[in-house]
């Protein structure tokens, strides 16, 4: 170590304390919102906000299999009773009447303020004869005992058409007191969690909880018993796929640095070498983390784990320089190669920093991530690491080995019209099959086994649970405001049910009507003795006395004192639940959520129209309500930014062009140089969809690292424009680092995790065509490689 290195020693160190300074400050994130656009619709930003923390993300869904009937139902009930002791969860639901008489008793006391047929007309005389009338006709239905006990307390029947309201949607079958599947196969339990969808952690807790708790009461039945537990829902997609990818890529990581340990100790003969070789990674990886945490304020996780794969290319750096500087690290083996290098960042540059005008901020934080990381990286390798290495540091000659592969690139250049002829098929049928490569689906990136999906519809047909695809979103600045809103919308939707075209809905205002509605319809309550008149002339010709009603007119004059219901009245009921998940508080607005539930029969099973729905909504106007369909928004959300992605890319792809021409000032060698980058990604995409693979964004960032990676190649491959072939030692250092890469990469493949697989199926084979089309397109040596036959 010189003393003219030392200053620039003590600036490295100090830039990599500042960096380790500010990635331990750094706020990593998993938030989907990073991967939302700078101005994002309204429809897309609640579709975010569902799957962070709606009740989409917290609803889990239970099925008991096993036994009989008996034994599930007692196991249900155990389940239930521990898991509503359990403070993490918020709702437990497996049929049984817990909270019927509280529900009762508050429906009963407040039913004049929830019913929406209470009005001015209702309480005339010709109302209330029609009503009473009805709720007569009734004593002779299967539902007599109960309105008979009723009647004098509530001849207009509003309880009933309550209960009917509330009741309205697809409930599950009962079988010994409990949910049933339609079989009667599997007991169901529905599960709503505390903890937040954005919150894995306390999700995984509750799954865990509800498992143990599930094997805890199994264990007390008979032995023999052969129970088993289903559980599934967003939670639980979630919790699985992140311990998924944690141990796949645990893994694979372990395989893949194994194989390039080993690889580089066999090519290095030198433990110190591959220490001192991780330096530029390790410091690239630093500054790429300084940079998106000074740049954005917080960096997701997907980003840290794209960038981290884009920077790898950053090993191959000190391949080059350990083996091309021969026996030692000398500056005259360095300079061979570190012009190459430079240009071959700067097109890796050019490419990434296309991302950096994104107008989704996960995009840009990958581009400034790569960015940064490769400069840093390339600094590292040419200012630093040279100086570095101990005395006497000399790794294996292997330029024995370069001549014996220049023999081999000579016969690779002889296939070179075959090889051509390839990439051009290849490119013709990427060009024919252009509106199927890309897949717009963002189910296509769901780590989610078909299996599993399998039974989650399987536990929500059974349960009748709305799978909240549809969603009818209001929001105001106050709750009361909201809740007017939802009531606007509701007459809306209840049109829509009323004529089969929805087969229901959800509103907080159907357990929690608006002070201004309550108010309304207190006020239809008539005078006891306006009451007591128009009941001698309603009942006349019915066979009900008004001097039975003595305790209705009573009610009557209580409902016209008492306050209006507020959302403390309901705790102690399943109501309260229902609203706080209904009616939400974000920040300085209060919103409400619509979810609506498709016909179970009729000529609209199954599904629902949204321009039925959006035409309705029209004329609710002064509520501003969104129709949410959130299947469509997340495949239009990610469909916008596969596509600003490929424009980018585009973009980055024109930027090296120009560079390529401003650098190397031929035509002919741009053409050169890009010509195997071209067919290796044409190869590539057309083997894929061969294999039946539609492309996705990952598949996209794929690509680029191979542009990234192989652009190297072609410029060594080109050299200095004359005709002399790599040497020996470059040629070796090419291939060391395509193995390494091609190792690395490729044993991603072969994980069942989207991400990784669509990474390591592609850069793999890529990187390794890159190699083979840029040594196949090279311009032939002038001088002959000794024992080589002649071109």
């Amino acid at each position: 170590m010189t003393r003219r290195f030392l200053p620039a020693l003590l600036l490295w160190l100090a830039f990599v304390a500042a960096c380790a300074a500010v990635v331990s400050q750094t706020r990593f994130t998993a938030d989907l919102s990073a991967f939302l656009p700078e101005a994002p619709t309204a429809e897309q930003r609640v579709l975010v906000e569902q799957l962070r923390d709606g009740m989409v993300s917290r609803l889990l869904l239970a099925g008991i299999e096993g036994g009989d009937a008996a034994q599930r139902a007692q196991l249900s009930r155990a389940l239930a009773a521990k898991l509503r002791a359990d403070a993490a969860f918020g709702m437990v639901a497996n049929g049984e009447p817990v909270h019927r008489e509280s529900d009762h008793a508050l429906l009963f006391m407040h039913r004049y303020v929830l019913s929406p047929a209470v009005t001015a007309e209702r309480f005339t005389s010709s109302g209330l004869q029609q009503a009473i009338a009805e709720s007569v006709d009734l004593l002779a239905s299967p539902l007599g005992m109960f309105t008979k006990s009723l009647l004098p307390r509530d001849p207009t029947g509003e309880l009933m058409q309550l209960l009917e309201r509330l009741d309205g949607g697809s409930r599950p079958a009962m079988q010994e007191g409990v949910w049933a599947s339609r079989d009667g196969r599997r007991a169901l339990l529905l599960v709503q969690t505390r903890a937040s969808g954005s919150d894995l952690d306390g999700q995984q807790a509750a799954i865990d909880s509800l498992r143990s708790a599930f094997a805890s009461e199994a264990s007390k039945l008979p032995s023999g018993t052969d129970l088993k537990l289903l559980v599934s829902g967003a939670a639980v997609f979630a919790v699985d796929s992140r311990s998924t990818i944690e141990s796949e890529v645990t893994r694979l990581a372990l395989v893949s640095a194994g194989i390039i340990v080993a690889l580089l100790l066999f090519i290095y003969r030198s433990p110190t070498a591959l220490l001192l070789g991780l330096l530029p990674v390790i410091s690239g990886a630093l500054a790429g983390i300084a940079a998106v945490s000074l740049g954005f304020g917080v960096m997701h996780g997907v980003t840290l784990g794209f960038g981290t794969t884009l920077i790898g290319e950053a090993v191959d750096y000190a391949i080059y320089l350990f083996v091309q500087s021969g026996s030692t690290a000398t500056n005259t083996g360095r300079n061979t190669f570190w012009p190459t290098i430079r240009l071959g960042v700067m097109t890796s540059i050019c490419g990434f920093g296309a991302l950096m005008f994104s107008g989704f901020p996960g995009l840009a934080q990958l581009g400034l991530y790569s960015i940064a990381g490769l400069i840093v990286a390339a600094l590292a390798t040419r200012y630093i690491l040279p100086h570095l290495l101990p005395a006497g540091f000399a790794i294996r000659d292997v330029t024995p080995f370069g001549l014996r592969l220049q023999r081999v690139v000579t016969a690779v250049r002889r296939l070179r019209w075959i090889l051509a002829g390839l990439a051009a098929l290849a490119g013709a049928f990427v060009f024919a099959q252009h509106g199927r490569i890309w897949n717009h689906e963002l189910a296509a990136l769901s780590p989610v086994p078909p299996q599993a999906q399998a039974v989650d519809a399987m536990l929500r047909s059974d349960l009748g649970a709305p799978d909240l695809r549809y969603m009818i979103v209001v929001r105001a600045n106050d709750a009361e405001a909201t809740l007017q809103k939802a009531e606007a919308v509701s007459a809306r939707l209840q049109a829509l049910v009323d004529a089969g075209e929805i087969g229901g809905f959800e509103s907080p205002s159907l357990y929690l009507p608006s002070r201004a509605r309550q108010l309304e319809r207190r006020s239809a309550l008539p005078e006891p003795q306006d009451l007591r008149e128009r009941l001698t002339s309603a009942t006349a010709e019915l066979p009900l006395q008004a001097s039975r009603l003595g305790p209705f007119v009573e009610d009557i004059s209580a409902a016209r004192e008492r306050p209006p219901l507020t959302r403390a009245d309901l705790d102690g009921t399943s109501f309260a639940m229902a609203v706080d998940s209904l009616l939400l508080r974000q920040g300085a607005q209060w919103t409400a959520l619509l979810p609506l539930r498709a016909p179970v029969e009729g000529a609209h099973a199954g599904e629902i129209d949204p321009s039925t729905v959006r035409l309705a909504l029209d004329a609710a106007a002064e509520a501003a309500p969104l129709f949410i369909d959130m299947k469509s928004e997340s495949g239009q959300l990610y469909a916008g930014y596969l596509r600003e992605a490929i424009m980018l890319s585009l973009a980055g792809v024109a930027a090296v062009i120009a560079l390529l021409a401003l650098a190397l000032r031929s035509p002919r060698r741009v053409l050169r140089v890009l010509l195997p980058l071209a067919a290796s990604v044409l190869t590539v995409v057309a083997g894929l969809v061969l294999a039946g693979v539609a492309l996705t964004i990952l598949h996209l960032v794929g690509l680029l690292l191979i542009v990234a990676v192989g652009s190297n190649y072609a410029l060594f491959f080109d050299g200095k424009g004359d005709e002399d072939a790599p040497p020996p030692a470059t040629l070796a250092s090419m291939l060391f680092a395509n193995l390494t890469t091609v190792a690395g990469f490729g044993v991603l493949a072969f994980s069942s995790v989207p991400v990784l697989q669509a990474i390591g199926g592609t850069v793999g084979p890529g990187a390794l065509l890159a190699l083979i089309f840029a040594a196949a397109f090279a311009r032939p040596p002038s001088c002959p490689v000794p024992g080589a036959p002649a071109p």
